[in-house]
């Protein structure tokens, strides 16, 4: 029982936490995980934002990085194509909007192959960072075919469901935490379950050795027939002497007297007169 209260105040204190947490949690998606374009093609990758911010007066700051190893994270500084603002003669315009920021690529080449990571910072005051998150996005580039013209280049897109990723996401991550928060708690009421099992057998243990040593009867330690009392020497004595009594006053016993004549004495002749000593 006191497991499972302890279990109960651990979900409603994680339920609190992720309330608490998610009123002021910036987070980003992303539409498509996975972009495969031909060589000369245009692309635009986009990041949607939900959330708020810390602090009303607080400013949102976001920016793309870039790395060809799609295996690497991506590192502070490496922009794609060397760029941390629009620039047309590079074919790189940052769009910002309200609840989405994109990166336009134009004419793209193999050396655009890689991984791209948008980033979205929450400032307040003038640059301490509240919150901070990002997400990624994988872009394949292909060999155009000869006989394709600039106008039939297309991307294609990989689908990408934010919300089933993010609910397993959440599961896990929720799990792990609640049993690493409650694990010493229940350890700790197994512990004290376990001792107080412990002091109970040692108390019934010495109760049933208390009884051997006096050698009278516990029916809860005893077998399936109780053992007699000891008795002393006065009480045998008492109980004989009652038995003998007994004995003596029940009729028909071959030492009790004749109920039907005289009790305990004969009966005498009569004495007789004495003769006249005068006549």
């Amino acid at each position: 029982m006191d497991v499972f209260w302890a279990l109960l105040l651990c979900v409603h204190f994680l339920t609190a936490v992720q309330a608490s947490g998610e009123h002021h949690t910036l987070s980003l998606s992303v539409p498509y995980r996975n972009y495969e374009c031909p060589e000369g093609a245009n692309v635009t990758l986009t990041c949607i934002q939900s959330g708020s911010k810390a602090y009303s007066e607080d400013k949102l700051w976001n920016t793309w990085l870039f790395t060809p190893r799609s295996n690497e994270r991506c590192h502070k500084g490496a922009h794609p194509r060397g760029s941390i603002r629009t620039n047309r003669s590079l074919g790189v315009e940052y769009i910002n909007s309200e609840k989405f920021f994109s990166i336009f690529l134009q004419t793209i080449k193999h050396k655009d192959q890689g991984k791209y990571c948008c980033l979205l910072v929450d400032i307040h005051g003038k640059h301490k960072a509240e919150q901070e998150a990002h997400e990624f996005i994988y872009l394949t580039v292909v060999p155009t075919n000869a006989n394709t013209s600039n106008g039939s280049l297309k991307c294609s897109e990989w689908s990408h469901v934010p919300s089933d990723d993010s609910v397993a996401e959440g599961l896990a991550i929720a799990a792990c935490v609640a049993f690493i928060l409650c694990l010493p708690l229940i350890l700790m009421l197994v512990y004290r379950q376990r001792q107080t099992v412990e002091r109970h057998r040692r108390s019934h243990e010495l109760v049933r050795m208390d009884s051997e040593a006096q050698a009278h009867e516990n029916p809860v330690f005893l077998g399936d027939s109780p053992q007699p009392k000891p008795r002393t020497v006065s009480q045998i004595m008492r109980q004989s002497s009652e038995t003998g009594r007994h004995l003596l006053s029940d009729p028909g016993t071959p030492l009790s007297p004749n109920i039907q004549g005289e009790l305990f004495f004969p009966a005498q002749d009569p004495i007789p007169e004495s003769p006249n000593l005068l006549d």
